[in-house]
């Protein structure tokens, strides 16, 4: 049996949650992308990591530590209203270069950005800075195309930007 797929023991998930909560810590200090990390105190194990951005203006991402996973994951926007092969194939065809995370339809055909690695890999502070900037920055490069192309006919209905100095 490989070391992955030994259940972790409870004081070595202690271990690993305590090493995420200082690393979240120091995020929340250091890093001006992060607004707030929040944890529900029945659900032990996982924590909500708010960011700002500027393509979407706000975002939560999930990590959730389990026995022998840590895994991370996102909202990116509704299921399209339209232009729904488009949409889909500009998606998967941005699957293409992620790294550690992969775009999903989830409930009620919502798109999210989700990924998971081995929970050793948790306690790697390079790892999880890896984790929380490439989810930021697909997030960021993603969410405006994609919306652009499955609520085209929302976009026609905005007035034009008046990029004039003039008041």
């Amino acid at each position: 049996m490989t070391d992955a797929a030994v259940p972790r023991t409870v004081e070595e998930l202690d271990t690993i949650e305590a090493f995420i909560d200082e690393w979240l810590a120091q995020q929340l200090i250091e890093n001006p992308l992060v607004d707030a990390v929040d944890r529900l105190a029945e659900d032990r194990r996982r924590w909500f990591v708010r960011l700002l951005g500027e393509e979407k203006d706000v975002f939560t991402i999930r990590f959730d530590l389990q026995q022998r996973t840590l895994s991370y994951e996102t909202y990116l926007l509704p299921a399209p209203e339209e232009n729904e092969a488009e949409f889909y194939r500009h998606l998967l065809t941005r699957n293409l270069g992620l790294y550690g995370a992969s775009l999903a339809i989830g409930e009620e055909g919502a798109i999210f950005l989700q990924g998971r690695l081995d929970d050793r890999q948790a306690t790697d502070a390079d790892e999880l800075d890896r984790i929380l900037g490439s989810m930021y920055v697909w997030v960021e490069q993603f969410f405006r195309p994609a919306l652009r192309i499955g609520f085209a006919s929302r976009f026609e209905k905005l007035p034009p930007v008046n990029h004039s100095r003039r008041s």
